[in-house]
């Protein structure tokens, strides 16, 4: 056990059961050793583990019952609301205001002249009724080449087409998942994927995701203890905290789904925004797998305008999808799918433009926050988005008061399923350089205004673990 300076060890000990649930490693509801059982553990006396609760209870972190044992929570007195924070609560046309609430690139100069293509090629469309229940077939064979090439042999009719990759999740989940069943998201992960799983009617069991990616010892114990229906993961730059599993992870991870019988959906919508070193292998390994189904988007990897989304699957699980699919949308826009096929198979034209641009972006965010600001915000290999730590749990603070500053960003608790990661900021660098700079002049001057500076915690050399 770790301690700060002189102080007492139970404050350390505290401190560190405290920011472990914070930030989102320790889950909420989450029952805790015994006093006993820590002591032993941490050697160290049961006095010093009894202090240590008796702190977190008085501080609102521990709830204890008896006969129940003692259980991670927060605080239940008042906290500052996000309302105003909304990814889709403000109107775009504020030119004033810089918007770092959205991790989403910039068209390609490509997509003009695929949008003309894709006009020219209409017109032999035109004389079907429109509706294409699985995706155009030129499209769905751009999509499955694509996987080919990663080393995934596929066929066209082992993707379906969709209405960007939200839908994709939705459909998915609402297809897979009855009410009540269990979902193994990653913590944090994407706001929209708590809200898909909730929506179908499912409850979200959070596995931690720390600075080194993914938990994959307490991802296996958490799907022996749950029984999960379906286990949802971003494997490439995962988002918000920009971590990828690497080739023995992701064997791991669908071994874990093969000998436990779930359902593991990959979301790729980021795997084609690495930066850094090489690209990532496919997810779904070299055969199709019945129980894995990767998604993926054109709207990360082109432009956010175009929705266009895919779900990669055995053929049965695809043809359930589409004809669960038919209670909703019926099918995608053909317009928009010849667009997007046109971008997919000029990918290799456009992609070193990207990669340029993104690299360059993310190069000066994260300069501008290493200048202006003393969080901590590790430098992602790919992706879209960074994961600052502020130090301090007052990330909603910041947030509203970033507002007032001429800058938007969304609170860390909007990516946690119980109102983890106070102390965490996503910040995307989807913007042109000179924006992520005045963005983050406002956002230092936010955070002066905040006055944090002599509330920030202390920093053990080695935290406690739980």
């Amino acid at each position: 056990m770790g301690r700060h300076g002189e102080g007492p060890a139970y404050l350390a000990l505290a401190e560190g059961v405290r920011r472990a649930i914070l930030d989102g490693s320790l889950p909420l509801s989450t029952r805790l050793p015994s006093e006993r059982e820590l002591a032993a553990a941490l050697h160290v006396s049961r006095t010093t583990t009894a202090a240590a609760y008796e702190r977190l209870r008085e501080q609102g972190f521990v709830s204890t019952r008896r006969g129940s044992g003692s259980v991670s929570t927060i605080p239940s007195g008042p906290r500052p609301t996000a309302g105003a924070l909304s990814l889709f609560s403000h109107d775009d046309a504020d030119t004033s205001l810089i918007d770092l609430t959205k991790a989403a690139p910039a068209a390609p100069a490509q997509l003009h002249g695929a949008a003309m293509r894709a006009l020219e090629a209409l017109p032999r469309h035109l004389v079907s009724t429109g509706y294409t229940f699985l995706g155009l077939t030129e499209l769905r064979e751009v999509i499955a080449d694509r996987y080919t090439r990663r080393g995934t042999p596929t066929s066209a009719d082992e993707v379906l087409v969709t209405s960007g990759a939200q839908q994709a999740i939705s459909l998915l989940l609402n297809t897979l998942v009855g009410p009540g069943d269990r979902v193994v998201v990653e913590h944090p992960t994407y706001p929209n994927t708590i809200g898909a799983v909730r929506a179908a009617g499912g409850r979200p069991v959070p596995v931690p995701v720390g600075a080194g990616g993914l938990d994959l010892d307490l991802l296996e114990s958490t799907v022996r203890q749950s029984a999960p229906r379906l286990v949802h993961l971003t494997p490439d730059h995962h988002n918000p905290t920009g971590t990828s599993l690497d080739d023995a992870a992701r064997a791991r991870v669908r071994d874990l789904a093969a000998r436990h019988r779930i359902v593991l959906v990959g979301d790729e919508t980021l795997t084609d925004l690495t930066l850094d070193g090489d690209p990532p292998a496919s997810f779904t390994g070299s055969r199709t797998q019945r129980g894995v189904a990767v998604v993926g988007s054109a709207s990360k990897s082109m432009w956010g305008g175009l929705r266009i989304g895919w779900v990669r699957a055995h053929r049965d699980l695809v043809t359930r999808l589409a004809t669960a699919r038919a209670a909703d949308d019926i099918s995608t826009a053909v317009l928009d799918q010849l667009v997007a096929a046109e971008l997919l198979a000029d990918d290799a034209a456009i992609a070193p433009g990207r990669t340029s641009r993104l690299r360059a972006q993310r190069d000066t965010l994260h300069r501008a926050l290493a200048r202006a600001l003393p969080w901590r915000v590790p430098l992602p290999a790919g992706g879209l988005s960074m994961w600052a730590d502020l130090g301090a749990p007052v990330s909603t603070e910041l947030a509203e008061l970033a507002l007032r500053h001429g800058v938007r960003v969304v609170p860390g608790p909007a990516f946690g399923v119980d109102g983890s990661f106070e102390d965490r900021l996503r910040l995307p660098f989807a913007l042109p350089p000179e924006q992520l700079e005045e963005g983050v002049a406002r956002l230092a001057l936010a955070w002066r205004t905040l006055g944090t500076a002599g509330r920030r915690r202390p920093v053990p050399a080695q935290e406690p673990v739980v």
